[in-house]
């Protein structure tokens, strides 16, 4: 009797609720800035609001910080280096990395569900990922503190001092673990300031930085909006910057700190392809294509926003990828059933929109898929575009949504110009059966991160960056640990 050759999903499955309890979570009606050690009012007394974009309700109000609040800030965490931290043994200062971490894997329930009220993903995905990444970090950065001269070897590596850090709202904890803990290890003390729309995490943070008994000033947490982080870029005491964001904020830091001295790093959009060539396995394709740009709402600026597939698949693949999207559950991001959640904001979700609008003014055609939305909060179907030539904006922008973009290819140098034929070059995947092609459109793809017959796959032991209008620098492992020292050559080297 024959049997099917592809995946048989099954949609409309009607699942139990099973909603991720609150009752363990503790948050505070308002919080303040994390200055030298302790919460406190900005100066201003401004305050603002951080919302659930699953229900557009208020969660806590939150101090808004001014230039004034940002000095108290770098003043302060300047004190703390120039009188504790510097003068700490090696050894000591990773103690206290490796009790961040320890203390985050303790409190990781707590950190997963407000990540996914605050930021709108799936409680699946703050759980078994963001946390357990966030502690890893510090864990592996703990263990370099005191083996700096081993993992420079020839080098003098030394601290650089104050470092100042904004961090993006698709990751809020992960993010400031990436910045945090090299920070820290490497001997700096830091200002960080998170998201407008994702503080909560970074506020948690804080208390568990306080609960550790880290020195205070060594860890500063400042919120606000844009006009807090170019506060922060503009600070004449800072030794060190780094920034996750968009491109656009990108150029504007670029801008403000050339001829300044001060270095930087900088991880900015991204516009992956996703190369899928004749002899793939078009299941598990399906599922990395899937994973690729549906993780996290598409809110990841690795995402494999464009998928590139061989002609001679185009058509089984788009079958199985739109059954297999038509299974994905959209809706709670506390209920453990979801796949999709909430598009993290109304301006992202307008965003979003005016992006599908776009490509269907350029002649694409629009396929979406996936359950009902939730009637209220922000939410975005899973979403196809066909048709489409390179040169349309939805191909070459990057709409950081769960919208994925497909083109066609008949050659491997056609896949390989396609795919280098943008702005960014941050990540991107290949999928096929054969060893050889791997390493051959690998390295012949200009991006800094690379999957094969998978995606989005980290590790805190694994540089991450880009090329081009990606940014620059790298985060994550040696390379993310040496953005934060000097290097300096000793005798003989």
């Amino acid at each position: 009797m024959a049997t099917k050759s592809t995946l048989a999903f099954e949609p409309g499955w009607q699942y139990d609720p099973a909603p991720e309890s609150t009752d363990h979570v503790s948050l505070r009606d308002s919080y303040g800035l994390f200055i030298d050690g302790e919460f406190t009012p900005a100066a201003s007394g401004k305050t603002f609001e951080t919302i659930n974009p699953a229900t557009q309700t208020p969660i806590a109000s939150v101090a808004q910080a001014g230039s004034e609040d940002v000095d108290r800030a770098v003043a302060a965490a300047r004190k703390a280096y120039d009188t504790v931290w510097s003068k700490m043994k090696p050894a000591e200062r990773g103690k206290y990395v490796f009790r961040i971490a320890r203390a985050i894997a303790e409190r990781a329930r707590e950190f997963a569900v407000v990540e996914s009220m605050d930021g709108g993903k799936p409680i699946r995905e703050s759980r078994d990922i963001d946390i357990p990444l966030a502690s890893a970090h510090f864990f592996y950065y703990a263990g370099w503190a005191d083996k700096l001269n081993y993992a420079f070897p020839g080098a003098s590596p030394k601290s650089l001092g104050v470092a100042g850090q904004v961090i993006p709202w698709n990751f809020p904890l992960l993010m400031a673990a990436w910045k945090l803990a090299p920070a820290l290890a490497a001997g700096n003390t830091v200002v960080l300031k998170p998201a407008e729309t994702t503080p909560l995490t970074a506020l948690k943070l804080a208390e568990l930085i306080a609960d550790v008994g880290l020195p205070p000033g060594v860890v500063n947490i400042v919120t606000g909006e844009g006009d807090t982080g170019a506060a922060l870029v503009r600070h004449p005491d800072l030794d060190k910057f780094a920034f996750t964001g968009s491109t656009a904020v990108g150029r504007d830091i670029m801008r403000t700190l050339a001829g300044t001295g001060t270095p930087y790093t900088l991880e900015l959009g991204g516009k992956a392809a996703n190369i899928v060539l004749e002899d793939a396995a078009l299941d598990q394709a399906v599922e990395g294509i899937v994973n690729g740009i549906f993780f996290n709402q598409g809110h990841v600026c690795c995402a494999g926003s464009r998928l590139l597939v061989s002609e001679a698949v185009a058509e089984p693949l788009l079958e199985r990828l739109r059954a297999r999207i038509d299974t994905l559950i959209e809706g709670d991001p506390l209920d453990k059933n979801t796949d999709i959640g909430a598009i993290n904001s109304e301006a992202q979700l307008a965003r979003i929109n005016e992006y599908i609008d776009i490509g269907r003014a350029e002649g694409a055609d629009i396929w979406q898929g996936g359950s009902d939305a939730p009637q209220s909060g922000y939410y975005c179907r899973p979403t196809l575009i066909t048709g489409v030539a390179q040169s349309n904006r939805v191909v070459q922008e990057e709409i950081f949504g769960p919208v994925l973009t497909v083109q066609t290819f008949r050659t491997f140098d056609e896949a390989r110009e396609k795919a280098n034929n943008t702005p960014y070059g941050l990540s991107g995947g290949v999928w096929t059966d054969k060893g050889s092609r791997i390493f051959k459109m690998t390295g012949a793809l200009r991006a800094g991160v690379v999957w094969a017959n998978t995606f989005n796959k980290f590790d805190p032991t694994s540089p991450f960056g880009g090329y081009k209008e990606s940014g620059m620098g790298r985060e994550g492992g040696l390379h993310g640990l040496g953005a934060y020292l000097d290097l300096g050559m000793g005798a003989g080297a």
